[in-house]
């Protein structure tokens, strides 16, 4: 358990001297690099990658440079391959706009005025390249999940006109509280908050509220606040200058909402037990609200960082291992004053994991029969935004893409007996996790709980919907030393300026999931047949 055996599928290969002409290049033997070495480098990567001086790695700041040429650096003294035609970058435009409400608040009238604060009850942005968003008294329509899903018999829009109105819609699908609708607490793509705003910009809507629920969004207000109060990304279209996004994107708290169906003079309880059922019909709710916006928006590149090492015999066809390297950046101080979102957790020690496995490679006997691809995107944390653009605009094709190894919050961890999966009985990728952690005398649960939608919440899923086979690793729960426990559980430091690098981070666990991921990439890239869907 403590050497984390690998079992990789290298059989029927050439045999050559793939990676002794570049051992010369790193500082530690690539044949013999023990426990203690491996622990000391990924120490390294993270805590530099994680500190102050990179600024909470926000795409478009000045700390995006220092980020971007670190990872490049590092993939050059690795001995990867420049990815983007003889460059280490590939570059995207993106928007950055940054609102603020008139005033500070937004006014509500019904049978009775209610106001709404920015912030504590309501944040809103813009995808749009605009200086003002001006949404004069708009009708309010409460959309239940906000869902059109005739495969599952639902249509939150069916017999209303949302075009021009202002909508409020459940985050979350009815599966989260009736196990017997869509696929239970298993949830789909239509709980994401990104398809609600992607379905209220299809019919017309002026803007769009998801309602906030700590249990059913997988995270508190917190994260709404933090994650959209500044500096709010989207992919730039040029042509259209962003006029055809969605006006007005936002949450909005459960408090407030209920202040809303109060002046309104409707059972704010009532109605959200009716929009979980069967037949819900969504309802204008006779209010109307104004929503004032000033807009900073900047229009920038922002980059992808790729390496990698070419295959032997089918080169022309990749595995993807990838891990983003944005973060949150500075924002509002935490009740100790600090205002950087280092992101140590999320996404440092994943952005280690991916050099980590990239300098693996080199240790192997053979070279790997495909390609294998070393990609950190930006604007995960926004939307997924830079694996979007690498997906639509790949070094290989999507087609010939047979696996996305995708690193994400992969430490701290402490060394588990089993190993958790979301995403299994979906591809043959199951098998290959499932025979690599045996290897390492441990077990592999599958965990068929994606009531939060991680599964849809990081860059592998952008691949998912180009057919590329991909799991989502998570860290396990039965602990093989209990009385050693995990000193900074990730729910507590989500997104928050204290997910902070410590020398006492316990990585064992994060050593053993990195070369059980590293072993599955290996076994796609030399498989006769690649992993399919099942």
């Amino acid at each position: 358990m403590k050497r984390y055996f690998i079992i990789l599928a290298l059989a029927l290969l050439p045999i050559t001297s793939f990676g002794q002409e570049d051992s010369e290049k790193w500082p530690y033997s690539l044949k013999h690099t023990t426990l203690s070495q491996e622990e000391a480098l990924l120490r390294n990567w993270i805590k530099t990658i994680s500190s102050d001086d990179f600024g909470g790695r926000k795409p478009m700041t000045i700390y995006e440079e220092k980020t971007i040429n670190y990872m490049a650096e590092q993939m050059k003294l690795i001995g990867l391959k420049p990815l983007f035609n003889g460059s280490y970058f590939q570059p995207f435009t993106m928007l950055s706009a940054t609102c603020k409400p008139v005033g500070g608040k937004f006014v509500v009238r019904g049978r009775k005025k209610t106001e709404l604060r920015y912030l504590e009850d309501m944040v809103v942005w813009t995808s749009r390249a605009t200086d003002k968003v001006k949404m004069p008294a708009t009708e309010i329509v409460f959309c239940g999940f906000g869902i059109d899903a005739p495969e599952y018999g639902w249509n939150d829009f069916d017999g209303v006109d949302v075009k021009g109105k202002l909508i409020i819609v459940m985050v979350n699908d009815p599966g989260y509280y009736n196990a017997s609708l869509f696929r239970g607490k298993n949830m789909t793509y239509y709980g994401r908050w990104v398809y609600k705003y992607e379905q209220a910009q299809k019919l017309g809507a002026a803007g769009c509220l998801v309602l906030h629920n700590t249990a059913s969004a997988g995270y508190g207000w917190h994260v709404c606040v933090n994650g959209h109060q500044e500096g709010n990304l989207a992919l730039y279209n040029k042509a259209t200058n962003n006029a055809d996004e969605l006006g007005i994107k936002g949450w909005i708290h459960e408090d407030a909402c209920r202040k809303l169906f109060d002046a309104a003079g409707l059972d704010y309880e009532a109605a959200i037990a009716e929009a979980k059922k069967v037949g819900f019909k969504s309802f204008n709710m006779n209010l109307k609200c104004g929503i004032d916006m000033d807009v900073k928006y900047d229009i920038a590149e922002t980059f992808n960082v790729g390496g990698m090492i070419e295959g032997s015999d089918l080169k022309d066809e990749a595995v993807v291992f990838n891990a983003h390297w944005d973060h949150l950046g500075i924002g509002t101080p935490d009740e100790k004053g600090d205002s950087i979102y280092n992101g140590a957790s999320d996404n440092a020690s994943a952005m280690a994991a991916l050099l980590f496995a990239a300098r693996k490679t080199f240790e192997l006997p053979v070279r790997p029969r495909r390609t294998l691809i070393f990609l950190s995107v930006s604007s995960e944390e926004s939307g997924l935004f830079g694996s979007q653009y690498y997906c639509e605009h790949p070094v290989i094709p999507m087609g010939k893409t047979v696996a996305c190894i995708n690193f994400e919050s992969v430490g701290p961890a402490e060394l588990t007996h089993d190993v958790r999966v979301m995403g299994g009985g979906a591809c043959e990728l199951d098998n290959y996790i499932v025979e690599a952690a045996a290897a390492q005398g441990r077990y592999v649960y599958f965990n068929n709980d994606n009531s939060n939608g991680w599964f849809f919440r990081s860059d592998h899923y952008n691949f998912v919907k180009k057919g590329v086979p991909a799991l989502v690793i998570e860290n396990g729960v039965d602990v093989v030393e209990p009385s050693r426990p995990n000193k900074y559980p990730y729910a507590s430091i989500y997104h928050k300026p204290s997910d902070e690098y410590h020398d006492d981070w316990d990585i064992e666990g994060m050593i053993a999931n990195i070369n059980l991921m590293f072993s599955m990439g290996i076994r796609a890239a030399n498989a006769c047949t690649p992993p399919r869907w099942y």
